[in-house]
């Protein structure tokens, strides 16, 4: 699985950079009254999808003296976008949020991106007092479809059993601490549905047949797959990202961000993104990926 490590905004955004700075914002900011109606989760899909467009005034949603950057290949605050974005393409980038919820102070996106090519990235957001104030994020190449035809990015996004957000990123909490770091293997089943089980991980096939058979490949070619601490787990209704730090192949550092579909108390559906964390010689900020 190819893997990489470089994202965010597109160069067209970057003249609002230091106008976003400074009291006075252009006609083409969004004004205060517009900003209170919207959503934080309506603010970061607006950041993303302003790729398509080049419109500058979206930067007015992140804080310009505090922005704290997890993309360890991007420098810190507003000004890391421009060490990144110099060598923007002729055509662009393009961004399409095909998922997006909220959990308090977090927004988490679920994005088709052609950045630098065609790629599928999970980003959060953290915001204070509506502005966003830290990004992370994890990236990887689009592949072509899983044995079972599905993508990285397809399936199910409408988010429903709000009621339910609590119990349901408590389920998936409990899912990784005792079968993917504790290896209880026994206890699968108890989390993911036996005879519903839809996969997105471009290398397995649906069901829990599929993932045994994904496991048993890693352990007849000496690869591994381990978790070793969980960083985040959000959630809002059926829907829960966990981001987690562990092992992965040969043993390379990795970031392992998992997105669980939960229906009637278990897990039907999974999407990944696995990136290798870079060594810190090669950091671009002292902020850590996680």
């Amino acid at each position: 699985m190819k893997l990489l490590k470089t994202f965010m905004i597109s160069a067209a955004m970057l003249p609002m950079v230091s106008a976003c700075t400074t009291d006075t914002m252009s006609a083409e900011t969004p004004t205060q009254m517009e900003t209170n109606k919207m959503t934080n989760q309506d603010k970061a899909v607006a950041v993303l999808e302003s790729l398509n467009t080049g419109d500058p005034g979206p930067v007015a949603y992140i804080n310009p003296n505090k922005y704290i950057q997890h993309n360890l290949a991007v420098g810190d605050g507003l000004a890391g976008f421009g060490e990144v974005l110099a060598n923007k393409p002729p055509q662009g980038f393009k961004a399409n949020v095909v998922r997006a919820f909220s959990d308090d102070d977090y927004v988490v996106t679920h994005t088709e991106y052609d950045f630098f090519g065609p790629k599928a990235g999970f980003d959060i957001f953290r915001f204070e007092d509506g502005l966003i104030v830290e990004h992370w994020d994890n990236l990887s190449e689009l592949t072509p479809p899983n044995p079972s035809g599905r993508t990285q990015l397809d399936g199910p996004t409408e988010i429903i059993d709000l009621d339910k957000t609590e119990e349901n990123k408590a389920l998936v909490s409990k899912f990784l601490d005792e079968v993917l770091m504790n290896g209880k293997m026994d206890n699968l089943t108890t989390f993911v549905n036996p005879n519903k089980y839809f996969q997105h991980n471009s290398g397995i096939a649906d069901g829990l047949d599929g993932l045994g058979e994904a496991l048993k490949y890693f352990a007849e070619n000496g690869l591994i797959m381990e978790y070793d601490k969980v960083h985040m787990v959000l959630g809002q209704g059926n829907f829960v990202l966990t981001v987690s730090e562990g092992k992965f192949g040969t043993g390379e550092p990795t970031a392992f961000y998992d997105l669980f579909r939960v229906e009637r108390g278990q897990i039907v559906e999974h999407w990944d993104i696995l990136e290798p964390i870079p060594a810190r010689s090669e950091w671009k900020n002292d902020n850590g990926k996680f």
